[in-house]
């Protein structure tokens, strides 16, 4: 019988402190930023709740999404308007991160779950940063996957030396013009990895902006993609550019880190790609994970706006006052 997967959305709201009570007050300040602040931050998380099984013949239902809104609704009351490391004990002993956070919400479903099968949870601290948790395990650690989303603004043309001046235009329409035409993209980077038991995270965010800083937004950005040399024999297309994402971040990430690119062209257009992952590098920047000076560090808490978190694929990026009329792409967690 064929598997069918449902996603429930509720939405919560949280604070928390990152703290490793191990560690001296300066090594907190200096792994978790302002995440260490004494009296915590907060946020209004998106939770994305993915259940998976057969369709009952009687019902035409996988389940009944009011006893899977039971569920969650009891979990939350643990959660909701909380503070996470004060105020609930699963965490007296755990680092509150993201991270962690969406293991302990699968756990405390699964637990409550009555007839229905978890397949995958999805939780937003905000926007641009997101956390999927499928139950998996690597090692004695949750393995999660965690993604960052970045923007930059460029021209392009879709023209191919290899067709005639006619084909072109019949081929490409409007996106074929001379001169080009423009899109704010926006690049979802998604890496994966084990919880690290001293942090609660999977990776550094901080060096993880600076490698897509330099890689992607500072060559990218403000520019017209056929004029850079990666595009000298191939065409700007979405399809191409994710590939080419794939190849700059793959190349300049630890191995096996990087899970997926995703390139939001317009609303109506998304690409992803994972590519072939190559068992040796050399001579690259790494997002550090581990201990002592690889234990990876959490950025300052990202200023947004009050827009609702977009639970699927977002919305062209919008411009603010960051250089060059666009936000920065190091967003502060």
């Amino acid at each position: 019988m064929a598997t069918v997967r449902l996603t429930k959305r509720l939405e919560f709201s949280a604070s928390h402190r990152y703290h490793n009570p191990a560690w001296s007050d300066e090594r907190n300040r200096q792994v978790f930023g302002s995440c260490n602040n004494l009296h915590g931050h907060g946020h209004n998380y998106l939770l994305e709740v993915t259940i998976q099984g057969a369709v009952d013949p009687a019902t035409g239902m996988v389940v009944n999404l009011y006893d899977v809104k039971q569920v969650l609704q009891g979990v939350m009351e643990e959660f909701d308007h909380k503070d996470l490391h004060l105020d609930t004990a699963i965490f007296h002993g755990r680092i509150p991160t993201t991270e962690n956070l969406s293991v302990v919400l699968w756990d405390r479903i699964a637990e409550k779950a009555q007839g229905f099968q978890l397949s995958r949870i999805r939780l937003f601290e905000e926007e641009d940063l997101y956390v999927d948790y499928e139950g998996a395990q690597r090692g004695d650690a949750p393995e999660v996957a965690l993604t960052r989303r970045y923007q930059f603004s460029a021209a392009h043309r879709l023209h191919s030396p290899a067709l005639s001046e006619e084909d072109n235009r019949k081929i490409f329409g409007k996106c074929n013009n001379p001169n080009g035409h423009g899109h704010n993209y926006t690049v979802e980077v998604t890496v994966r990895g084990s919880i690290h038991p001293e942090t609660g995270m999977v990776t550094n965010l901080d060096q993880l902006d600076r490698v897509v800083d330099e890689c992607v937004i500072r060559r990218f950005d403000h520019q017209h993609l056929n004029y850079d040399k990666a595009f000298a024999e191939t065409v700007t297309t979405g399809e191409n550019l994710v590939i080419l994402l794939w190849q700059l971040l793959e190349n300049a990430l630890p191995d096996g880190t990087l899970d997926r690119i995703g390139v939001v062209e317009t609303r109506d257009n998304y690409f992803e790609y994972s590519g072939e992952k190559s068992t040796a590098k050399t001579g690259r920047a790494a997002v550090q994970t581990g201990s002592d000076s690889m234990t990876p560090t959490r950025p300052e808490p990202a200023k947004t706006g009050s827009g609702a978190i977009t639970p699927s694929h977002p919305k062209p990026a919008k411009t603010g006052s960051g250089p060059g009329g666009r936000r920065p792409a190091g967003f502060r967690r």
